[in-house]
């Protein structure tokens, strides 16, 4: 690649990333004002006593998506073929928010994760929850066939976009958790792309992965906070986004792996909880504390800010 297309394409990256910090900000700040079917459809109230609002899903989604078309409008008129990357991500950003947010909006906290869901279905009961993984599923179908590429690469990368945003939204159980996940996901997966001599478009594709992490970081602040939480609209979107930059940027061999990593961590959650496993690392504990308001005392314990299990897009009201 000549420096003039890398500086093109990093320009393109960075632009679409400021876009993405913008949008979002502009839009917590919109839909703040005026909740789609009122502020009460998206409050949730935590341990604490305190409201927050699920209102910070839409507004990274939309951000992001926002970063995403921006991405893919400046690498075409640059004639780059980067272009499917940011076509690609928008489609499995849109995807993810909307059956995310479906499912906050609609669902319950009665059912969770595949087995939960899966079990239901078995019984003849259609929960929330099953109708997101169907359209989830389907939305990375779409977003790979965008993408292009051999059929193979296609279904790996579909099972990327799915994977992504359902594994991401298990990671939305503390305060800014999921966002940090998101930033260390995208920078390796920048990292991989740009680096990797196999990618057809390593920049641009390295590049693309910044919308997503611009929107998000934009509104981390009022998560760490505990004034508003990502919910799974803003979960799954995230996540989706991350797995269609990954399948735009990563040589077959490495996005294979990170499938199957995807697929194990997955896997894992049903048994293992990623919360205990975190609070018992002291590097991941330090982490996953940095920037968080301090844990609180009632008599006789002292308890760490909490969520509910995965899937609820609520904090718990009680230890």
């Amino acid at each position: 690649m000549s420096a003039g297309g890398r500086l093109v394409r990093t320009a393109a990256g960075a632009a679409s990333g400021m876009t993405a910090a913008w949008a979002a900000r502009l839009a917590y700040t919109a839909v703040g004002r005026r909740p789609p079917g009122g502020p009460t459809a998206w409050s949730r109230t935590n341990h604490r006593g305190e409201p927050v609002t699920l209102l910070e899903g839409p507004a990274v989604a939309a951000g992001a998506i926002a970063g995403a078309h921006a991405h893919a409008g400046l690498v075409s008129m640059a004639g780059s073929p980067g272009w499917r990357a940011g076509t690609a991500m928008a489609v499995a950003g849109a995807g993810g928010a909307a059956f995310g947010a479906y499912d906050d909006l609609a669902g319950s906290a009665d059912r969770r994760g595949f087995r939960g869901h899966l079990g239901a279905l078995r019984h003849g009961e259609l929960t929330t929850g099953a109708v997101k993984l169907g359209g989830i599923g389907i939305t990375g179908i779409l977003s790979a066939a965008l993408a292009g590429g051999a059929p193979a690469d296609m279904v790996i990368n579909a099972g990327l976009v799915a994977g992504g945003a359902n594994l991401l939204n298990l990671f939305d159980l503390r305060p800014g958790r999921a966002i940090k996940v998101a930033a260390a996901s995208g920078a390796l997966v920048a990292a991989g792309g740009a680096l990797s001599p196999g990618s057809a478009v390593p920049v641009a594709a390295g590049l693309a992965s910044l919308p997503p992490l611009a929107a998000g970081l934009a509104l981390l602040p009022e998560d760490l906070g505990e004034r508003a939480m990502l919910g799974d609209c803003g979960a799954n979107a995230l996540g989706a986004m991350l797995g269609a930059a990954a399948a735009a940027g990563l040589p077959r061999t490495a996005r294979i792996a990170l499938l199957g990593g995807i697929a194990g961590l997955t896997a894992a959650s049903e048994k293992v909880s990623f919360t205990k496993v975190i609070e018992r690392t002291p590097t991941l504990r330090w982490l996953d504390m940095l920037g968080r308001r301090p844990v609180y005392q009632v008599p006789g314990m002292v308890i760490p800010a909490q969520r509910t299990p995965e899937g609820t897009g609520e904090r718990t009201a009680s230890p």
